[in-house]
């Protein structure tokens, strides 16, 4: 038998994945690369032929059933008019990533995108969190009503392990409390700063690196903090929060004072998206707190990200990791790889 001929024979016996992808920016085009550099592992380990079927951005996007022909290193002809509702119909995708901009007031169009992915019976794998913290609830019954996962990992600090801790790794006991260093920005900055660097020239200084978006407020204002700790009370704890329920600080306030007296005083300042579960009841906050120098969350430094979670039998336990584009993306691509896991029991 041929060499073609047993490519063949091997592609007939898998399971055909159908990607989609929205918001075809930066973490959306690292998701891609990723399941292209992926490929022949889905095929080994799962025996999965999983494709990219269909990208869009904001108003273009492009549709190929047989699988895009996209590379780092080449770009898509994105068509305009591709996206919206008819987007993911027409896509005849199984599991659609969504990736774009988040907007936590409306849910914007991450939320029309992964609405209808689960009323089409498709899985739905959020990076953005606008859609999340706007409807978790409505998101999570529609998914559960249609037979189909809802996965959150990528909107709730990528490469930390916060959802997974909550829903699997500590299911046998209760969680009292979760505390975290959930915003890559404000840890650069916050870090910067206590090296001596102002706060425009750290926040400028996190833009250039790629950290904080043009628009830096939303991170700094504890905006994006408050989105995290929102999604993970809901969804880790069947809560039902409003964003505007979470008291928020920022950092956008700190002054060269603050600064000189946290040194002083031998501490570390960190902005931490805090939840506490007693008896049911959960409350988070945001709120800008300061740490001994041989606390873990002091050793905490600029890029990284940090958890604490405490429990009733298993005691407590602490992740930390550094954060970058990728990571999200491959944040997201465990979500993925549940999945296939799940489709072979």
């Amino acid at each position: 038998m041929t060499l073609s001929a047993n490519i063949l024979d091997e592609t007939a016996t898998m399971k055909r994945w159908n990607i989609a992808i929205t918001g075809f920016g930066a973490i959306g085009k690292a998701v891609a690369q990723i399941i292209r550099e992926r490929e022949q592992r889905y095929r080994e380990l799962y025996a999965a032929d999983v494709r990219i079927v269909a990208v869009c951005g904001s108003r273009a996007g492009l549709i190929d059933h047989d699988g895009l022909p996209w590379g780092p290193d080449s770009a898509l002809p994105l068509q305009p008019g591709v996206t919206g509702a008819g987007f993911i119909e027409g896509s005849h995708a199984n599991v659609l990533i969504e990736a774009g901009p988040t907007n936590f007031e409306t849910g914007g169009s991450g939320y029309t995108y992964i609405r209808q992915a689960l009323s089409q019976g498709m899985h739905a794998i959020s990076i953005s969190k606008g859609a999340l913290v706007f409807d978790y609830a409505g998101l999570a019954e529609l998914a559960k009503a249609n037979g189909v996962q809802l996965k959150i990992s990528g909107a709730t600090s990528a490469a930390l392990p916060t959802i997974d801790l909550l829903q699997y790794n500590l299911a046998g006991c209760q969680v009292l409390e979760v505390e975290g260093i959930l915003t890559a920005t404000t840890n650069f900055v916050l870090s910067k700063m206590m090296d001596g660097m102002s706060f425009e020239d750290a926040v400028a200084e996190a833009k250039r690196l790629g950290i904080a978006e043009p628009d830096p407020r939303f991170d700094v204002e504890g905006w994006d903090t408050a989105c995290k700790v929102n999604i993970l009370a809901n969804a880790g704890f069947g809560a039902r929060l409003k964003l505007q329920d979470i008291p928020r600080d920022g950092i956008d306030q700190i002054s060269p004072a603050d600064i000189q007296r946290w040194k002083a005083e031998g501490v570390v300042p960190k902005l931490i998206g805090r939840i506490e579960n007693d008896s049911g009841n959960t409350e988070a906050s945001v709120e800008l707190k300061t740490y001994p120098l041989d606390h873990p969350f002091a050793q905490v430094t600029a890029r990284m990200k940090a958890i604490r979670v405490s429990t009733d039998v298993m005691g407590e336990i602490t992740a930390i990791g550094v954060t970058s584009p990728l990571a999200t993306a491959a944040a997201a691509l465990k979500d993925f790889e549940h999945l296939l896991m799940a489709a072979q029991r």
